[in-house]
């Protein structure tokens, strides 16, 4: 069901707040804009505040707590601080007395904000830009445009703690690291994810598999745009250029739910789980996957959605591990 419409379509984030707190989700998108929306427990929705960016915003985040987000674009700016290039990613980090802000940018640096200044506190020089970064706690993975996995321990984030070659051929398009910090997951722009676990003894448990792609004579094979772990079972979802949604659980390799009208034969370039993982907010959108050509006109009407969909225990819940009998 769509609750609100949004006037663009990008990146759709999601508060987890307190247990019982009522829903938050951000919206951004090409049009500068953050838009701030309150989810009510019967479904209706309202608009809290809108802000701006000087171009367009590429990601946003909402803090633990939920009560202060954090947006950056291709304005070069995440709250206070300018980059040459623009910032794709940010995260926060409230491990420690002192909370920073994490920004990945295509200057090819990682850098640290502690919002008190406008210089930033630290910063890491990689290899190539940023396309993907997630952080869990002190544990921070950047996935560049050279294929390459950078693995940071942010108890010492001035440094590389170990580079990898991506798992997947193809160029990097979303990272999320799972609660329990031993792996990650990684799409690509071949229809492709991988899970894969930082310790070297756990490398049996390393996988990859084909999704979001049409079995039809020929193949089309479509960008993995997202990636989001639900909090309470380990599960995971994804969303593709292909407008579906599936659930997976990645210890039975398996899928458990799969939305292929999620996105009505559009796109859906990102998602976000509540705290409690039963409500899935998602955008519905173009994604530049087919190049400018096939870009919406601005403005067109009916092209740019945030939409909110509930999710049953059946849609995410890890299936129970096959036990031998003799």
């Amino acid at each position: 069901m769509t609750l609100f419409q949004s006037t663009f379509g990008a990146n759709v984030g999601a508060a987890p707040g307190a247990p019982g707190a009522t829903n938050q989700a951000g919206d951004t998108g090409n049009d500068v804009d953050v838009r701030i929306w309150q989810v009510f427990p019967n479904g209706t929705t309202q608009a809290r505040f809108m802000y701006k960016h000087d171009g367009p915003v590429l990601d946003c985040r909402f803090n633990n707590a939920g009560d202060k987000i954090a947006s950056c674009g291709g304005d070069s700016q995440a709250k206070v601080r300018t980059t040459r290039r623009p910032i794709r990613h940010v995260r926060w980090f409230e491990e420690s007395a002192s909370p920073f802000l994490i920004t990945g940018s295509w200057d090819r640096t990682i850098k640290y904000w502690n919002m008190s200044t406008p210089q930033p506190v630290g910063s890491v020089q990689l290899t190539e830009r940023v396309y993907a970064m997630d952080s869990v706690k002190q544990l921070l993975v950047v996935g560049t445009a050279d294929r390459k996995i950078h693995i940071i321990n942010l108890a010492n984030p001035n440094s590389i703690f170990k580079t990898i070659d991506s798992p997947l051929k193809y160029q990097t398009r979303v990272i999320t690291v799972f609660p329990s910090m031993t792996c990650f997951a990684i799409g690509s722009v071949e229809g492709r994810c991988a899970i894969h676990y930082l310790d070297e003894k756990d490398s049996k448990d390393n996988f990859s598999f084909k999704c979001h792609r049409d079995t039809a004579n020929p193949p089309t094979v479509y960008m993995v745009n997202d990636i989001q772990v639900h909090q309470g079972y380990g599960t995971f979802g994804t969303t593709g250029s292909d407008g579906a949604i599936h659930f997976w659980d990645k210890d039975a390799r398996t899928r458990l739910k799969m939305f292929n009208q999620a996105g009505m034969g559009q796109p859906i370039p990102c998602m976000a789980l509540n705290k409690q993982g039963n409500l899935l907010a998602y955008a519905v959108s173009y994604d530049w996957s087919k190049g400018h050509e096939y870009a919406p006109a601005p403005g067109q009407q009916g092209q740019h959605r945030i939409r909110l969909h509930p999710l049953a225990d059946a849609d995410v819940k890890n299936r129970p591990k096959k036990t031998s009998t003799r």
